[in-house]
Parts: C-alpha cells; sequence; structure tokens
C-alpha cells in the first residue's frame, strides 16, 4: 500500500507538487526562524552574563536594591575571604571580582590645565592575574589602537571618547570621582589603548582599569562591588544556578544585615527572566502559528486537489471501495507528502541557519542609538531539536489540512454518483 501510493506521489506531480511546496517552505521558515530567535536571545544573554551579570552574582543586600546608582559605599569588603570560601564551597566555577564606578574624565592640555571633560562609566577587572577576564569581555577583539593594561596606571578609553576629545596613546588622563569613603577621587591614567565594542551603552564614555588600580585610588582595600561566577564550561545551567544560590544565601546571607552578601542568578538580574522566558516560549508559538497557516492553505489545496479528483473518488466507490478505506489512503497520503515536504524544508532551513550562524547580520546602524546592551550582528544558532522540530508543522498541518478537505468524500451520494458516471 505504502509503495503503491508513494509511486502515485512521484509520478502524479500535479497532486504532490504544490503541497510538497508548501510544507517546504512552512518547515524551512519553521527552521531558520527558530534558530535565528534562538541565537539572538542567546547572543543577548550571553553578552551581559558577561559584561554585566555572570551566571551567578555576589553583591551586599543593600548594593543590590541600588545596583543602578552604583553606591560604593554599600559594596562588599573582605572579599579575599569570600572568595576562598567561594572556590571551596564551589570548585565547578570560577569566581572573579569587579567594580564598576562612574566620574568625569578629565582631558589636559600641554598646561595642565583641563582642554576637555566628559562622563565616564568605569570597570575595573583583573587584566593581571585572570587572562580569562580579557576573554570572556571580548577585549582584545574590540581593541581599536594600542593593547591592554600591562602595568598599574594603565588604562583603556572608548575609542569613541578618544577621537571627540583628540586623546592619543600614551596621553595622561585624570578620572574625578568619589571613593568609597565620600571623598574627592583624582586619578591619574596614562592611556594604552582605545576600544570600541559595537553597543553605544559602552562605547560612549567607557574606561577599563586593572581591579588593583580601581581599589586603591577608590579606597576598597579588599573590596570590590560585586564577585561574579561562571560555570566552567561556559554554559549557564539554571538549576545548577539556582541550586548554587540557595546553598548559599543559606550559610551567608542574613536578612537583617544590608552588609551581608547575596547571590542573585543571572535571571535575577537587569530584566533577563523576561528574556528567558520569551526565548523558551518562541519557538512554541512560532511552531503554532505554522501550523495553523499552513493547515489553512493546505485545506484549500486539499480542497482544490479533492475537486480535481472528484471523478477518481466517484470510480472507486463504484468499484466497491468503502469511503474509509478512501479517506485512509487520502491520511497516508499526505503524511508520505508531509515527510517529503518536512525532509526538503529540514535540509533548506539547516543550510540557511549555519550561513546565519556562521556570517550574522549586523544592525549596528539600526541599534546605535540603543541603550540597552545589545550584540551589534545578530546571529542564529543550530541547537539539536531542529533536526525534528520541522516535522511538527509540516506532518501536523498536512495531515489536518487534508484530513479537514477529505470530508468531501463522506457527502457523495450514490444516486450522485450514478448520475455522473452516466454523463
Amino acid at each position: 500500500m505504502i509503495k503503491f501510493l508513494f509511486k502515485g506521489i512521484l509520478r502524479d506531480r500535479s497532486r504532490s507538487l504544490l503541497p510538497i511546496i508548501v510544507v517546504s517552505i512552512g518547515v524551512f521558515l519553521t527552521i531558520v526562524m527558530s534558530a535565528w530567535m534562538k541565537g539572538i536571545f542567546t547572543e543577548m544573554i550571553n553578552m551581559n552574563a558577561n559584561f554585566t551579570t555572570g551566571h551567578v552574582k555576589v553583591m551586599t543586600r543593600s548594593y543590590a536594591e541600588n545596583s543602578n546608582q552604583m553606591p560604593l559605599d554599600l559594596a562588599l569588603l573582605g572579599v579575599s575571604e569570600l572568595s576562598e570560601n567561594l572556590e571551596k564551597d564551589y570548585p565547578d566555577m570560577e569566581w572573579v571580582y569587579r567594580i564598576n564606578f562612574g566620574g568625569l574624565l578629565d582631558v589636559p592640555d600641554k598646561n595642565g590645565e583641563t582642554r576637555a571633560q566628559g562622563p565616564a562609566a568605569g570597570k575595573a577587572i583583573d587584566f593581571f592575574n585572570h587572562p580569562k577576564e580579557v576573554e570572556r569581555m571580548n577585549i582584545l577583539n574590540s581593541i581599536v589602537e594600542g593593547g591592554i593594561p600591562k602595568k598599574q596606571g594603565d588604562a583603556i578609553i572608548s575609542h569613541e571618547f578618544a577621537e571627540k576629545f583628540g586623546v592619543k596613546l600614551g596621553q595622561k588622563v585624570t578620572l574625578f570621582g568619589s571613593t568609597m569613603n565620600g571623598s574627592m577621587l583624582f586619578k591619574t591614567f596614562t592611556v594604552c589603548g582605545t576600544i570600541r565594542f559595537g553597543m553605544t551603552m559602552l562605547d560612549r564614555g567607557a574606561i577599563f582599569i586593572d581591579i588593583s588600580d580601581a581599589q586603591l585610588a577608590l579606597d576598597m582595600e579588599d573590596g570590590s562591588t560585586e564577585i561574579l561566577g561562571y560555570f566552567n564550561d561556559g554554559i549557564y545551567d539554571k538549576l545548577k544556578a539556582t541550586e548554587v544560590i540557595t546553598s548559599f544565601n543559606t550559610k551567608y546571607s542574613k536578612e537583617d544585615d544590608e552588609f551581608s552578601p547575596q547571590m542573585f542568578k543571572l535571571e535575577q538580574q537587569s530584566g533577563l527572566d523576561v528574556y528567558l522566558a520569551m526565548a523558551d516560549g518562541m519557538v512554541g508559538m512560532m511552531i503554532s502559528f505554522f501550523i495553523i497557516a499552513m493547515s489553512i492553505v493546505l485545506w484549500n489545496t486539499g480542497l482544490l486537489g479533492g475537486l480535481r479528483r472528484y471523478t477518481e473518488y466517484g470510480v472507486r466507490l463504484a468499484l466497491g471501495e468503502e469511503k474509509g478505506h478512501i479517506y485512509k489512503t487520502m491520511i497516508y497520503e499526505a503524511i508520505l507528502i508531509g515527510i517529503l515536504g518536512s525532509v526538503l524544508g529540514t535540509i533548506l532551513g539547516l543550510g540557511m541557519a549555519y550561513y546565519l550562524q556562521e556570517v550574522g547580520l549586523d544592525f549596528s546602524d539600526i541599534t546605535k542609538n540603543v541603550t540597552m546592551m545589545l550584540p551589534p550582528i545578530y546571529r542564529a544558532t543550530i541547537f539539536p531539536q531542529l533536526f525534528y522540530i520541522g516535522f511538527v508543522p509540516g506532518l501536523f498541518a498536512m495531515v489536518l489540512g487534508n484530513a479537514l478537505a477529505g470530508f468531501a468524500i463522506y457527502k457523495r451520494s450514490t444516486a450522485k454518483l450514478f448520475k455522473e458516471l452516466e454523463v
């Protein structure tokens, strides 16, 4: 039976070509859009994890409530001991210090007088002892001129700021701000490099210095605004992160102490829980959409095909074939066509998804005025489910469309049938 139906599908292209094309297009779009949306959300989440949130983050309770204001007076102290405890309790994770700070960046003239000033968003990381931090934040690939800090007193500033105020490599710049204790901060740095990430949020006025320089300048000896934790495999695991923060907060965090450390997982920060929920639900939404859309199209295709095969069904009924059997053969044909179209659409979809994964599309011109942390290049991500996810709309829509159209068979009356055959 199956072999007979398969031969009929291949030989009668007028019956199978249009449905196969429709299914292939639907599956192709399902695969590409699923990979595309997965890639966008994954890239956004990874970028936020690498730059701001970590897979988990430790802050004081008070700092966490006011983190957007970067209150240095609420920062963590005794981070060396806390870090040792973290490494001992959670050896499968990497723990790093970071300090976020803000201020004014002053550019002097040849006489040492102020020539230009601009707001600066500063970030201190461990350039000297944690080279993986440089890799994680993609600093080397983002350097436009110069290099990363090699000694204390070196700093990287944004290339946009350097061009705007005419800052050259080797020139001194002074950071104005306030320390952890509330006193005035005046610290001079030597520009060793300029950087451009392609993200407006970071490129307008960023300054990167080593953690030791920041601790000294900000009166934060053995302190930091946050400790970030990353799983050693580099992949965020929601269940593991939940176990880690539950264990840590139970052991170290005290609700009645505003300066006690508290740990947060990735989706508890920066509204990322919304993005994660959207990422989880987007694929299902798209599959549902394409099932409905293709079912409507294939229903109409089935009706047209049924009209064209009206006489064929009449002859088969006149020869004594049961209506139920004809209906079953229609469903079997739909399954075979759905499989053929799904295979073709999956192959084409995976090919396009691979291209978008390797090359991506540059949206930097569109997002240049956006203040959110968004990647400049959006890429697709190929994941295992893509190899079979297209068969869901492909098969279901094809079968549903033909099942709806096939009900016309049961409306054939014997009287009308013989009248048609007489004609």
